[in-house]
Parts: structure tokens; sequence; C-alpha cells
């Protein structure tokens, strides 16, 4: 591991410590500059301690015990909804997940549709899976 005093220990320990879970390259810009911290944190993504989840987005990972591979820590509709806070941008529940809450339906949302107010044309996922969105006015 890095030593605390360089800047990759400085954010290394900043993003093991942290109670959130996303981080985007502002929450570092305290640090140093903005071309210095893209590229640590570039590293930490090659080094499995980051994944990256978005454009500029990035949630703390860990090793999958089963196949090995670097996972994000929490499931991809938690991350996505702490993205969006993070980002600005307010959820509302989906038409299916009042439609559940009021006893209209039995289908369990699944959370893979959030519900944004306005327009958002970002990407979040990983891997090949991605959390759609549904807009609201």
């Amino acid at each position: 591991m890095a030593i605390k005093n360089t800047l990759e220990g400085k954010i290394t320990y900043r993003v093991k410590r942290s109670a959130v879970s996303v981080f985007v390259r502002q929450d570092f810009e305290d640090i140093g500059g903005y071309d210095q911290v893209g590229r640590i944190i570039r590293q930490l993504v090659k080094k499995g301690l980051l994944i990256n989840i978005g454009y500029g987005v990035y949630a703390r990972a860990k090793q999958s015990a089963l196949s090995g591979k670097t996972i994000p820590e929490k499931p991809l509709p938690e991350l996505a909804q702490e993205a969006l806070n993070k980002l600005g941008i307010k959820i509302m529940p989906t038409k299916a997940q009042k439609f559940y809450n009021e006893g209209k339906s039995t289908q369990v949302p699944t959370g893979r549709v959030i519900g944004v107010q306005g327009r958002i044309s970002r990407k979040i996922g990983y891997n090949g899976k991605y959390v759609s969105f549904e807009q609201y006015a």
C-alpha cells in the first residue's frame, strides 16, 4: 500500500474510510489537481479498489468470492441512486413502485428502473448491466 503522504495514499485512505460507496472526481479536488486526481483514480481502477460505473462516476469495489473478479461493493440499484444524489438529480418512485406500494400490483419492482425528475442522458452500470430511467416532468 502507498504511503499516506502521497496523493495516491491520501485518495486511497479517503476511499477506504468513506461512508459512501460512490465517488466523483470533485470529491478529491481539495487534495490535488484535476489531472493528478484523474490519474490516481485510473490507477485505483486498475488495482481493483474502484470500479467505473459511469462517466466520471466510480464505486468502491471488492473481489468476488465466487469468480475472483472485481465487482462493486453494493448492488447496482443502490449505487445508481447514490450516484444520482451525488450528481444532484432528484429521484422519484417509478410507476411500478407506486402500484406495488398502493397494493394495485403484486409484481415486486426490481430496482433496475429508477424514476428521475427531468431528463437524464447518463448510463450507470458495469459489465454490460445498466440501470434505466423513468422520466417525470
